[in-house]
């Protein structure tokens, strides 16, 4: 029986992507871009070009070429509408979410997330749930809007664990370890990136090293934020070692970007600097906004740790209009809280009452408080616990006081009449 020409077209479309998929993973990366790129040019059919345009999606964003990354995202949600195939739309919108969020574009992720978990019924939709809500929740996290987040990051692990997907609930776990790490219950900021290590080596044979790197690097974070410098250093040199081998450039940024805050910790100016400024230079590369804020605020913690205060204003000026512009609230409020102590020091009075104000609205905007005692939330290590409704309070007060209804929401249920 011969086959058709359509279909030995399509054969051919497989084993090329297959044969680029090999060379990706033995680290001859251009070599398989040139491959699935010339598929990509050559191919008539439309299900091959999908597939191989899935692969230059992945490929684009473990480099952090997050632009080109977008730029076959939306080419790939062309070729699904032509395909008029509810799955192919549904992994299409996710892909476009995902290039959104490397970009900072957080808003748009969101969109595009509620897209995908509004394409309900499909097979794929089944499957890519908990990756949706994974990126859903990173996009909230990425703007501090932590009780969103927090939810989303919920219903992604319970899709991972009903789908038995312990690559999704690695990824999870460190965005969970990232969450906390900002809550500064450096407990659980510890717990979620120790959990990912363990699932790496009970099931990560097949898995790319990656998972590996990624939870080595949340584990090194929220080892410094509990001064624990020499572990912290330990798991930031293997996460950038993995990096390097892969030409992993987003995770080389942030290794280095951690590298950096350890010197700063140890008060080692001189070397925190120019790891700060290789930083610098690959978050603009590849355009992660949200990590050159927190590039900015480290040299600006430099610069008030050397007594330099004007360059230190300087610094946080820069940080808060980046953070404005991807609308990074917990960004926002540590800069009025820095520039508050440098007014203060200045004797500057005016300056210094409108960073007060401001530091105090962006605490009530992110809910940054325990409902039950009041003290702010994120400000010390403290251990804290959510609520059904994933509303966080301090895991001291609910011991002590419990709770039949949370107090925030019964707050933001009361609506102002007239009297």
């Amino acid at each position: 029986m011969r086959l058709s020409g359509a279909a030995m077209g399509q054969d051919q479309t497989k084993q090329q992507i297959q044969k680029g998929l090999q060379m990706y993973q033995s680290n001859q990366t251009e070599k398989a871009l040139e491959i699935w790129i010339k598929v990509l040019e050559k191919t008539t059919d439309a299900a091959g070009r999908f597939r191989v345009l899935g692969c230059l999606i992945t490929a684009h964003s473990e480099m952090g070429r997050y632009k080109d990354m977008l730029k076959f995202a939306v080419i790939q949600i062309d070729t699904a509408r032509e395909l008029e195939e509810p799955d192919f739309l549904t992994e299409s919108y996710l892909n476009l979410a995902r290039s959104n969020e490397k970009l900072c574009e957080f808003q748009k992720t969101i969109s595009y997330c509620k897209t995908c978990l509004n394409m309900q019924g499909t097979s794929v939709s089944l499957q890519l749930n908990g990756q949706v809500c994974l990126s859903l929740g990173n996009a909230y996290l990425g703007l501090s809007v932590f009780q969103k987040a927090l939810e989303c990051f919920e219903k992604a692990l319970r899709y991972a664990h009903n789908n038995d997907d312990k690559m999704l609930e690695c990824r999870v776990c460190c965005s969970l370890g990232g969450l906390y790490t900002q809550l500064m219950d450096l407990e659980k900021a510890l717990f979620f990136p120790c959990k990912a290590t363990e699932l790496v080596n009970d099931y990560g044979k097949g898995w790319s090293l990656k998972y590996r790197a990624m939870s080595q690097y949340h584990m090194a974070v929220a080892y410094r934020k509990l001064s624990r410098l020499a572990d912290a250093m330990e798991c930031c040199e293997e996460s950038m070692k993995i990096a390097l081998q892969h030409g992993d450039r987003p995770l080389q940024a942030l290794c280095l970007l951690n590298f950096a805050d350890i010197h700063r910790s140890h008060g080692d100016i001189e070397k925190a600097i120019p790891r700060y400024d290789s930083s610098m230079s690959i978050m603009t590369e590849i355009g992660n906004r949200l990590g050159q804020t927190h590039v900015l605020m480290g040299v600006a913690k430099c610069w008030l740790h050397q007594k330099e205060m004007d360059k230190a204003l300087d610094g946080l000026q820069k940080t808060q209009e980046l953070a404005e512009d991807i609308g990074y609230k917990l960004c926002l409020l540590k800069v009025h809280c820095l520039s508050e102590i440098i007014y203060r020091t200045k004797q500057q009075q005016h300056e210094l009452r409108a960073h007060v104000v401001r530091f105090h609205e962006c605490v009530e905007e992110m809910e940054l408080y325990c409902g039950m005692c009041g003290e702010s939330i994120g400000e010390k290590n403290c251990q804290l616990q959510a609520l059904p409704c994933s509303h966080v309070f301090h895991l001291r007060c609910l011991q002590t006081n419990g709770t039949r209804a949370c107090p925030n929401c019964r707050r933001s249920s009361v609506k102002p009449g007239f009297v």
